[in-house]
C-alpha cells in the first residue's frame, strides 16, 4: 500500500500516485499530519501571510517518475484545463506541459492600443472601441442569410457580420447603444469595410474604459498571441491557460547545451519560451510574425541541434563498424565499360570514385547519390554493384514501385547476361512456382543482383552474402526500410539515390548521416525538353502537334491525374480520355492506356508494345514518373497540369529527351489556377534544372509537403522551419558534429545528460539503437 515514510535524513518521502490523486505537483504547499499514527497528507493553499515552509520531498525518485521535472506530467496538472478542455486539446497532440509550452503562436495581434474605426486597414486586425447602431438578420445577394451589426465611434462606422449564427441569441446580446472593445481582421467588400466574427469584451453600463482594458491583460494593451487551435477552444482559453503554465512550469526549462555550443547572441530557452508567448511592449510585429525574434531563433536552433547530434551519432556509428572491405578487381566493371556504347560522364566518374573509396575501406559505406532526371544514376549503381559481385557478394536493389523495379531489371540484366551474371527480380506480384524459384536462387547465391520493390525486405528473403545495398528514390521509403535492408546482411555497404533532387538544408535534415556524391552533368547529346503552358483554347493546336510527332516517326506520353473519373470531380481520366481520343479524335493512330490498376504483367506487356512502337499514343496516369526509358517518346502532354507537385512535373518531363530528337512537354491546365499552381507552372516553362526547381518547389510548399513528410522520415520540428532557419541549421550542424568529434561517446560529465534528451526527443525517429 502507498504510504508517506520518513526517511533517514528526516525528509518526507511522499509516493507518486498520492501526490497524483490529490492533484499535486512539486512546488505546491501541502502539510503532513500524523493521525492515529498515519502520517496523512493535506494541501494548503498559500496565502501571503502563511509562513509554513512547504515540506521536503526526495526529488530524486519523485523527478525520474514525472519526467524532467514537472514537463512529463499531464496537462490536468495545469489550473483552467479541466476533462473537457482536456480532450479538446489532445486532438493536436498536447498531453503533457511540455507540449503546451511548445505550442506555439500561429501568429500575432498588435493590441497595444485602441484604433479609431476610420483607421481600420482592411487585411490586419486591430483592437477598437465602438457603440452598437444596429443588429439584426440580414440577407446577402446569393440567399445567405447572416447577422449584421453596425458600430460607431467618433471617427466613424463599421459593420461586423456573423454567419450561421443563433439569431435569437444573437439580439439578446446585441442591444442597441451597448459599447464594447472589439476585436479581428478588416475586410474590404466593395466600398464596405466589415470584420468577421470579432471577439468581443463589453463594457458595463456606467463603466470605465480604461479599466475595463486593465482588468484583462492577457488580451488587451499588448502584443497578442494567436494559437493554433481545435475547433471548440477559444483564443482567449488558451491564453489564460498558458499564462497559467508560463507562470508556473517555466522555471523547469533548463538549456542543457554546453555554453560553447550555444550562440552567444541568442537568449536562453526560459527566456525565449517567455518571450515567445508574452511578447515584449517593444517587440516588433512582423519579426513575430515571420518567426524571426532571437527568442523564434534559440527554440530553433535547440531543436536542430539535437536532431544534427543524432545525426552526427548515427554517422559515427557507421563508422565504428566493421564493414566490407572491396577489393577493385575491374573483372566485371572494365567489361561493362567496353560493353557500353558511349563513355560515362566527367560527374559519373567522379561520383564512381568516391563510391569506390567507400566500398574499399573498412567501415560500411553509406552514401547518397542525387542526379537529375537521365543522368545516368543506374548505371553508376550497375558499376558499384559489379565491385561488390567482384568479391563474391550479393546485391539486392530496392526501388518504390514495381514498374521501376522492372525497368531497372529490363537495364542491368540486358547487361549481365552478357556477362554471363543472373539478375532476379523479386516483386510482390510474384507468386507460387515462380517466387518459390526466386527465393532458392537468393538463398543459394545464384542470383548475383536481386532487384524489387519492398518485397526485397521481407522475411521469407534470405540472401547467402548480401553485401551491397541500393535504395533508389529513397524519398518514398521511410529510414525504417534502410534499416531492414541493413539486416539483410552483415554490415552491407548501403547506397542511396534519387532522382528528386533535394535542396542542401533538406538533404542535411534527411540524410545528414550520409555522404552525398551529385552526378551534376548530363550525358552527351542530350537536347533539353521545351516546355509551355496551354490553356484549353489551344487544344486544336496540341492535337496537331502530337499528328505531326506521329506522323514524324515519333511517339506521344498524354498524362491524366486520375485512373477513372468520379463525379466528385471534373478532372479528365485516364480510362475514358484514352477511349475519346481513339474513337473521337484519332481514330487512325494506336492508343495505348497504362495505369496503377493493371497487374504487373499487363503493365509489363502495354510498356513493351509501346518500347517496340506498337502504340503511337501512352494515355497514362503517374505510374510512369520514374524509370521509363523509351527514347523514341518526343512529346509529353500533363493534363491538368496545376494538379501534380513541381517534382512531379519535373520526373514526368524527364519521360522524353532521350534520344537525339528535339522534345517537348506541354503542360495543359483549365486557366483556373490557385497561385501557387501558377507559380509551379511558370517555374516548368523557365527551367529545366532540377536542382532550380526543387528549390522552388520547397520554397512553395514547405518542407513539410515537399516529400511527404512522415514517409520520408522529416522531423518534425516543433519551432524550426528549415527553410526560414537554413544558416541556423548549418550553425547547428557544425556544432553537433564538432561536439561529437571532442568526446565521441557522449560520456563526458556534462554531456550524459545530452544523450538522454537526444534519445527522449529523436530516439525511436532516427533508429539510433538499430540503424547506423
Amino acid at each position: 500500500m502507498s504510504r508517506i515514510t520518513i526517511a533517514e535524513n528526516n525528509s518526507i518521502v511522499i509516493p507518486l500516485d498520492m501526490l497524483r490523486k490529490k492533484n499535486l505537483v512539486p512546488g505546491d504547499f501541502l502539510t503532513v499530519e500524523d493521525v492515529n499514527g498515519e502520517l496523512v497528507l493535506r494541501p494548503v493553499k498559500p496565502v501571503a501571510s502563511l509562513t509554513v515552509k512547504p515540506a521536503t520531498i526526495d526529488s530524486k525518485s519523485l523527478n525520474a517518475a514525472i519526467s524532467r521535472k514537472n514537463l512529463g506530467i499531464g496537462i490536468q496538472y495545469i489550473k483552467g484545463i479541466g476533462p473537457k478542455l482536456a480532450v479538446l486539446l489532445e486532438k493536436r497532440e498536447i498531453r503533457t506541459v511540455e507540449d503546451i509550452l511548445y505550442l506555439i503562436p500561429l501568429r500575432y495581434e498588435d493590441r497595444r492600443q485602441l484604433v479609431p474605426i476610420s483607421l481600420l486597414c482592411p487585411g490586419r486586425s486591430a483592437v477598437f472601441s465602438a457603440t452598437v447602431m444596429t443588429a439584426d438578420v440580414a440577407t446577402t445577394r446569393s440567399g445567405r442569410r447572416v447577422f449584421e451589426v453596425l458600430l460607431r465611434d467618433e471617427s466613424g462606422t463599421i459593420a461586423c457580420k456573423w454567419f450561421n449564427s443563433n439569431a435569437v441569441w444573437m439580439k439578446r446580446i446585441w442591444n442597441v447603444g451597448r459599447v464594447g472593445v472589439f476585436s479581428g481582421e478588416v475586410s474590404q467588400f466593395g466600398y464596405q469595410r466589415e470584420v468577421h466574427h470579432p471577439d468581443v469584451e463589453w463594457l458595463p453600463e456606467g463603466g470605465d474604459l480604461k479599466l475595463l482594458l486593465a482588468s484583462d491583460p492577457a488580451n488587451y494593451g499588448r502584443i497578442v498571441p494567436v494559437y493554433p487551435l481545435s475547433e471548440g477552444i477559444h483564443q482567449k482559453t488558451m491564453r489564460r491557460v498558458m499564462r497559467e503554465a508560463i507562470d508556473r512550469f517555466l522555471p523547469n526549462i533548463e538549456c542543457i547545451l554546453p555554453v560553447e555550443f550555444y550562440p552567444p547572441d541568442l537568449p536562453s530557452l526560459r527566456d525565449a519560451l517567455d518571450c515567445v508567448h508574452a511578447p515584449p511592449p517593444e517587440a516588433d510585429l512582423a519579426e513575430l510574425n515571420l518567426g524571426a525574434t532571437s527568442a523564434h531563433k534559440a527554440l530553433a536552433y535547440d531543436e536542430f541541434f539535437f536532431w544534427e547530434l543524432g545525426m552526427a551519432l548515427k554517422k559515427r556509428g557507421v563508422l565504428l563498424e566493421k564493414g566490407i572491405s572491396f577489393k577493385v578487381t575491374h573483372r566485371y566493371t572494365k567489361e561493362l565499360a567496353r560493353l557500353l556504347p558511349f563513355d560515362l560522364t566527367t560527374a559519373q566518374r567522379r561520383v564512381l570514385a568516391e563510391i569506390k573509396s567507400d566500398m574499399m575501406a573498412v567501415h560500411p559505406m553509406h552514401r547518397l547519390v542525387q542526379g537529375d532526371v537521365g543522368s545516368g544514376k543506374t548505371l553508376v549503381a550497375l558499376m558499384a554493384a559489379l565491385i561488390a559481385v567482384e568479391n563474391d557478394y550479393q546485391v539486392a536493389i530496392m526501388a518504390p514501385t514495381e514498374i521501376l523495379a522492372e525497368q531497372h531489371w529490363h537495364t542491368i540484366h540486358r547487361w549481365c547476361a552478357q556477362m554471363g551474371l543472373e539478375v532476379t527480380l523479386m516483386t510482390a506480384g510474384l507468386k507460387g512456382k515462380a517466387k518459390k524459384e526466386a527465393l532458392e536462387r537468393i538463398a543459394d547465391g545464384t542470383a548475383r543482383i536481386v532487384i524489387g520493390t519492398h518485397a526485397i525486405i521481407q522475411e521469407k528473403v534470405e540472401f547467402r552474402n548480401l553485401g551491397l545495398g541500393v535504395i533508389d528514390e529513397q524519398h518514398r521509403f521511410g529510414v525504417l526500410q534502410r534499416g531492414f535492408l541493413k539486416k539483410k546482411g552483415t554490415n552491407p555497404d548501403i547506397l542511396v539515390m534519387t532522382a528528386t533532387p533535394i535542396p542542401r538544408t533538406l538533404a542535411m535534415t534527411l540524410f545528414g548521416d550520409l555522404d552525398l556524391s551529385v552526378i551534376d552533368e548530363m550525358p552527351p547529346g542530350r537536347i533539353p525538353v521545351e516546355t509551355k503552358i496551354f490553356f484549353e483554347s489551344r487544344r486544336t493546336q496540341l492535337y496537331d502537334m502530337i499528328r505531326d510527332q506521329v506522323r514524324s516517326g515519333r511517339q506521344v506520353f498524354v498524362i491524366y491525374p486520375l485512373v477513372e473519373e468520379s463525379e466528385k470531380t471534373d478532372l479528365k481520366a485516364a480510362s475514358q480520355m484514352a477511349e475519346h481520343l481513339q474513337t473521337a479524335i484519332f481514330r487512325d493512330l494506336r492508343v495505348g492506356l497504362l495505369h496503377g490498376r493493371l497487374n504487373p504483367a499487363e503493365k509489363e506487356s502495354v510498356m513493351a508494345s509501346f518500347t517496340l512502337r506498337e502504340f503511337d499514343i501512352l494515355v497514362s496516369t503517374t505510374v510512369i514518373e520514374v524509370g521509363i526509358d523509351v527514347p523514341n517518346a518526343t512529346l509529353m502532354v500533363i493534363e491538368h497540369a496545376e494538379r501534380f507537385g513541381l517534382s512531379q512535373l519535373h520526373q514526368l518531363r524527364g519521360r522524353v529527351g532521350r534520344g537525339k530528337e528535339k522534345s517537348y512537354c506541354i503542360l495543359m491546365t483549365t486557366g483556373k489556377l490557385s497561385e501557387d499552381g501558377e507559380k509551379r507552372l511558370r517555374v516548368m516553362e523557365s527551367t529545366g534544372d532540377g536542382f532550380r526547381i526543387a528549390e522552388a518547389d520547397l520554397e512553395i510548399r514547405g518542407p513539410g509537403d515537399f516529400l511527404g513528410t512522415r514517409q520520408a522520415g522529416m522531423p518534425d520540428f516543433r519551432v524550426a522551419n528549415i527553410l526560414r532557419d537554413g544558416s541556423l541549421l548549418e550553425k547547428a550542424r557544425r556544432a553537433a558534429f564538432d561536439l561529437l568529434e571532442r568526446d565521441t561517446e557522449l560520456s563526458g560529465p556534462d554531456h550524459a545528460s545530452l544523450y538522454n534528451e537526444l534519445l527522449r526527443r529523436w530516439g525511436k525517429r532516427l533508429e539510433l539503437a538499430t540503424i547506423g
